[in-house]
């Protein structure tokens, strides 16, 4: 599952500068960073009408009929629900993060985790995206968790590698086979 992402406020990647100023530039306002969570807007890769990719300000959740919102999907069926397909046929996106939150639950106590590729300053979370109205929102993809982070919970993002990541937002990309090039080898730290 992935319930929170963080936007680094100090020290940011180079490449999710980029995407911030891009996107502050054409918003005339700051862009959120820190700690993300459901509802809240963050930066979005997807395509752009001309086809090429492009940084939007999106929000997190698609909003059911009853209010609740949906935050992720399961990768393993999301093409099959009706509440994804389209989105896994033709509304893909990548969320940039430093790295993404995840609790463990012992006993009573819970321990938060940051959580992101080994080795790596940020991530790539696979994502859909729909239009509510006038107003795009996204969800998050999961998958069965690496072995790494297994012991924390039973679900984790998909995080796409560079490669990976480049295909995903192509039109003609077969959404399947890039699941499975997702990153498995994880580090993480209690906050």
């Amino acid at each position: 599952m992935c319930g929170r992402f963080y936007i680094p406020e100090n020290e940011t990647p180079e490449e999710l500068q980029a995407i911030i100023d891009a996107l502050e530039r054409r918003q005339g306002q700051p862009v959120r960073r820190g700690e993300i969570r459901p509802s809240d807007s963050a930066p979005v890769l997807a395509r752009s009408r001309s086809g090429g990719s492009q940084p939007f300000l999106m929000r997190w959740g698609y909003t059911l009929p009853d209010g609740k919102l949906v935050i992720n999907a399961r990768s393993e069926t999301a093409a099959e629900r009706p509440l994804f397909a389209d989105g896994m046929q033709r509304r893909r996106c990548l969320i940039p993060a430093g790295h993404y939150y995840e609790w463990e639950q012992r006993g009573r106590e819970r321990i938060r985790y940051a959580i992101r590729p080994q080795g790596q300053r940020m991530l790539w979370l696979a994502g859909l995206y729909r239009f509510e109205g006038a107003l795009p929102v996204f969800t998050v993809l999961t998958r069965a968790p690496s072995q790494d982070v297994a012991f924390i919970h039973d679900r984790m993002p998909v995080i796409l590698p560079g490669d990976a990541a480049a295909q995903w937002l192509a039109p003609d990309a077969e959404a399947h086979m890039l699941l499975h090039m997702a990153s498995l080898r994880m580090e993480y730290g209690a906050m």
